[in-house]
């Protein structure tokens, strides 16, 4: 055999090697079916609209990737936008993501020969007494060796690309672990913004609470002077104008530590608050909600699909623990040359070369092969039923949204009816008190009222909105219609 032949027939060999590897152990993964389910609820279809005029349900194929937008809020926008370029924890799915990808690339090279080159001058001094190893008899000499190493590992039972399957797999569940942690990141923006606007309506209303209950004080004070009334009466309106200043100050408190929260979702320190503030009065409840049909929903939550992916990557497993209780064969060439001068490494005489090839089968150890095989195949089954729950957990999660969306649209409704009565009765008894026709205890009981109804209808306010993004993020959020983060 020629010394030029040499690589020409391990490559020869090798791809003798590619043509084996058409036989792949292991299960081939096959998606869940999505449920069969025309409804998110026992009793109520995804188009029965909700108790409020403003809001209904509309069956859609898909969901606005920027869904936030619906609430016409540029502060919101602007907020959301500057968050999804700062935010750490969505950095750290960002890279997870490209780790998983290097590491697939890493796994599919092993599809490909690994070739090494290797050179080594050296100048050496032969002993007296020994024969020296060149040909010219020299002592003193140069020695310059070099060459070329070919291995290769051909995939005949699948091992590799079963490796390189759940690889894959797992990179995919970090796309999808991303898209959720984005979603979470924006929902929580939203109903932080919401909740801001709550409490700035009930800031107002304690201001307004306040205000009234001094006024009242004043003219309590008024008619104790022209022994109109008691002392008693205006030492429980003293005390209940405490009571109010104290709430005044819990909700001021609540205000600043939500926007504390709104700065570290954004990816700044508090100091650093740069969000615009929110109001009620700038945002809009979205009126027409889209609704995708339950058989979309697998394909659009991004913590079903993540979790696909990892029953997906066990399966892959499966492949590579079967595929490692089978023989593996290595073919192995290498190819150079030594000469005591460097431009004669190349020349007939001086080249050399070898060929090689090794099958090895595991025979005894221990059982773990085995018990592998076995441990793989029962993560596989646990991955399948993690996905099943994961279903089963978001079918539960629409089907609350829905229905607190209806159940809070009507609590709305009572608590502006609530809200108004309560405010046209504090006025009446507090004119009545001023006029001398009504006793002090019902201008206590009235602010009580209005205090609580003011209170209650911001919450109520800020329900129907966190309903709304509740949906939005129970949906999916709407990732597939824009290129992934």
């Amino acid at each position: 055999m020629r010394p030029g032949y040499a690589l020409p027939q391990v490559f020869l060999l090798g791809a003798l090697g590619l043509l084996l590897t058409g036989c792949t152990v292991g299960p081939d993964f096959v998606p869940p079916v999505p449920p069969k389910a025309d409804r998110y609820t026992e009793t109520a279809r995804i188009t029965a609209s909700t108790a409020a005029p403003a809001q209904h349900l509309v069956t859609a194929s898909t969901i606005p990737a920027a869904w936030w937008q619906l609430f016409h809020s540029s502060g919101l926008d602007a907020l959301i936008h500057d968050a999804l370029a700062r935010n750490p924890d969505l950095q750290a799915a960002q890279a997870a993501l490209r780790i998983a990808k290097e590491n697939r690339l890493v796994g599919q090279g092993a599809y490909y020969p690994a070739v090494g080159v290797d050179f080594s001058p050296s100048r050496q001094r032969q002993s007296n007494v020994a024969t020296s190893n060149l040909n010219s008899g020299a002592y003193i000499y140069n020695l310059f060796t070099a060459g070329v190493n070919v291995s290769f590992t051909p995939d005949v039972f699948g091992g590799t690309r079963r490796a390189v399957e759940g690889l894959l797999a797992e990179e995919h569940q970090q796309r999808f672990q991303l898209e959720a942690t984005q979603l979470t990141l924006v929902a929580n923006l939203a109903a932080a913004a919401i909740q801001e606007a709550s409490l700035r309506e009930q800031l107002g209303a304690a201001e307004d609470l306040v205000k009234t209950a001094q006024e009242i004080q004043t003219i309590l004070s008024r008619q104790r002077t022209l022994g109109e009334n008691s002392g008693a009466d205006f030492v429980a309106q003293e005390a209940l104008t405490a009571q109010f200043e104290q709430s005044l100050a819990t909700v001021r408190k609540q205000l600043a530590e939500q926007r504390d929260l709104i700065a570290a979702l954004s990816g700044r320190l508090p100091a650093e608050q740069a969000a615009p503030t929110f109001r009620f009065s700038d945002l809009q409840l979205p009126q027409a909600l889209p609704v995708t049909v339950p058989s979309q929903l697998v394909a659009q939550r991004p913590d079903i699909r993540a979790a696909q992916e990892q029953w997906h990557a066990a399966s892959a497993a499966i492949g590579v623990a079967k595929a490692n209780r089978l023989p593996q064969l290595t073919l192995t060439a290498g190819m150079g040359g030594m000469s005591d001068k460097l431009g004669q490494l190349i020349t007939p005489g001086n080249v050399f070369w070898n060929l090689a090839a090794g099958l090895a089968q595991p025979v005894l150890q221990g059982g773990t092969l085995l018990h592998r095989t076995r441990a793989a195949e029962a993560a596989y089954e646990q991955a399948g039923a993690q996905y099943r729950s994961t279903v089963i957990m978001a079918f539960q999660n629409v089907a609350d949204t829905l229905e607190a969306l209806e159940a809070d649209a009507k609590a709305w409704q009572f608590a502006v009816a609530g809200e108004r009565a309560a405010a046209k009765s504090l006025a009446i008894t507090r004119e009545g008190l001023r006029l001398g026709d009504i006793a002090y205890p019902q201008v206590l009981a009235a602010q009580q009222t209005w205090q609580q109804a003011r209170i209650g209808l911001a919450q109520a306010t800020a329900a129907q909105y966190a309903d709304a993004i509740a949906l939005f993020q129970a949906l999916g959020g709407g990732w597939w219609s824009a290129a992934s983060p």
